[in-house]
């Protein structure tokens, strides 16, 4: 996993509820991602990755090393429900699609608070 992880950079698209954008989709697409308005920008927002890639003796594990943040003051252009974390650095490759329960902003400020990079909790883990 930290050939695919380690020293990239990556960023967190959203996707509508409506979408059909998901884990088995290779790379990153703009086919229902949130319009790239309200604040929004298409291609989503930064992923901080400071964290290594971990591994035990039975899992493999990551976490981005910081929240990921939207703009201040975003507005969706519509219900979305999951975010893709993607490599731009290995063109734009799907690293991994979490479900977050369909959700509309309106002037806010969206936070995705990220788990410990463990065994555990890591965001991305094979066991």
């Amino acid at each position: 996993m930290s050939a695919i992880l380690d020293g990239k950079t990556l960023k967190a698209a959203l996707y509508l509820a409506s979408g059909t954008t998901g884990p088995t989709t290779a790379a990153y697409t703009a086919t229902g991602e949130l319009a790239a308005t309200g604040n929004y920008a298409a291609g989503g927002a930064s992923v901080t990755n400071a964290n290594t890639a971990g591994l035990t003796t039975t899992t493999a594990f990551w976490s981005p090393s910081a929240s990921i943040v939207y703009p201040a003051s975003m507005t969706s252009s519509g219900s979305f429900d999951m975010v893709m974390i993607y490599s731009t650095t290995d063109t734009n490759r799907n690293i991994g699609c979490f479900n977050l329960g369909a959700q509309s902003i309106t002037a806010g400020l969206l936070t995705l608070t990220m788990p410990t990079n463990d065994a555990s909790t890591g965001a991305v883990r094979f066991a």
